[in-house]
């Protein structure tokens, strides 16, 4: 077994999300998506998740997904594996996207529930097996029913976890019993991952892996000090570290994601907060509220921003240090 595929297998702790940064031209910003990546392998990521919701996967091409998903696994160089998005409500497509995703060199596939259609348990069955059968990756199911309507139901995911390419499950349903429900049913090695950065610490408690996040794309080293506090059984350091990762979780999700989670990267220099259509920046307000916590946490947690907090005036920045340097993070009062 390759170190990557065992990884992918004893995946647990924070894996980001990660957004796609576009530049001038609405190209993929491969620069700052390389630093991205790079930055959060250095700061403790367990996997680097592209081209999902986050990565604005729906308004992608084929070519640019291709596009993301190498430059993810340059980035890694090996280091951590990538779980590349692949997913479609048509099954051929996800299937194209899987196999394209395993060509440029993905360690796994996330594939969410076909949304749209409305597929019964009994589709959405047959939707994930002829995935799994049409690629030699791992594939990691993807229940999130307030985007696809769609639930995936535990019976569904029990059989799914009997084939031996499916080997996971994002769960973004906020229901921190799930793990508890579905251990005995799927059994030890197949992995729970929260998906909903608000319920990860609950999700945890009731024995799930770990959590592919949003927050930890602004927040790495906090989310990682959180999770590993709670797997040493240090209950107490968990608890109050998941007081400032909730507190920007709850401005990342006040508008749709990941309008504010680009809004947040572009105040510390890292990406452009440039959205595609039907997406646009955050609200005035969100925006404010955004450099608020920011700055609170720059401030309380000076190591654990992912990179340069420019100083603030309302909405008017000044850039801190370069684009894409080393982060020091600097506030004014």
């Amino acid at each position: 077994m390759s170190t990557q595929r065992h990884r992918i297998l004893q995946l647990s702790g924070y894996a980001p999300a990660l957004p796609t940064p576009f530049d001038d031209l609405d190209g993929i910003d491969r620069a700052a998506f390389d630093w991205m990546c790079q930055r959060q392998v250095e700061q403790g990521a367990t996997a680097l998740v592209v081209c999902g919701t986050t990565g604005e996967a729906p308004t992608l091409t084929h070519a640019e997904h291709d596009i993301v998903v190498r430059t993810a696994v340059a980035a890694s160089r090996g280091r951590i594996p990538v779980i590349a998005g692949a997913s479609s409500n048509s099954t051929s497509q996800a299937i194209e996207l899987a196999r394209d995703a395993e060509a440029a060199g993905a360690d796994a596939i996330l594939s969410v529930v076909p949304y749209y259609n409305k597929p019964t348990q009994a589709g959405m069955y047959a939707h994930f097996r002829a995935i799994a059968e049409a690629t030699s990756l791992p594939v990691i199911l993807y229940d999130v029913p307030a985007r696809t309507v769609c639930g995936l139901a535990d019976d569904t995911v029990a059989r799914l976890a009997e084939l031996p390419q499916i080997i996971g499950l994002k769960d973004a349903t906020g229901d921190v019993t799930r793990p508890l429900r579905l251990r005995r049913s799927v059994g030890s090695e197949f992995r729970l991952l929260s998906g909903d950065d608000a319920t990860a610490l609950a999700f945890f408690a009731q024995g799930g892996d770990g959590c592919i996040s949003v927050t930890s794309n602004v927040l790495p080293r906090l989310c990682c000090a959180m999770y590993l506090a709670w797997k040493h059984g240090e209950r107490m350091p968990a608890q109050q570290l998941a007081a400032p990762i909730a507190r920007l979780t709850s401005v990342l999700f006040s508008e749709s994601n990941p309008a504010p989670v680009k809004y947040a990267l572009s105040a510390m220099d890292v990406m452009s907060a440039r959205l595609r259509l039907p997406l646009v920046e955050p609200r005035y307000e969100t925006k404010v509220k955004i450099n608020r916590v920011l700055a609170d946490l720059a401030t309380r947690h000076p190591s654990c921003l992912i990179g340069n907090l420019r100083r603030q005036n309302g909405l008017r920045v000044r850039s801190v240090g370069q684009p894409h340097a080393r982060p020091t993070l600097a506030v004014v009062r």
